[in-house]
């Protein structure tokens, strides 16, 4: 998944505070591609969002 289809996943989420995240190292996994852009394995956004609701309860 690309940043723009993970924050529209998340409903608004700003690309900054998904950048903070990754920086707080609360983000889901990510890998960088040979271009410099990131991608998040739609297993692991999964797995990551399970985590957070988790969490929440």
């Amino acid at each position: 998944m690309t940043v723009p289809q993970i924050l529209a996943e998340l409903g608004g989420v700003s690309r900054r505070t998904f950048y903070r995240w990754r920086e707080l190292e609360q983000g889901p996994n990510a890998f960088k591609l040979p271009n410099g852009e990131l991608r998040v394995w739609r297993s692991d956004f999964s797995a990551w969002l399970r985590g957070l609701e988790g969490a929440a309860a």
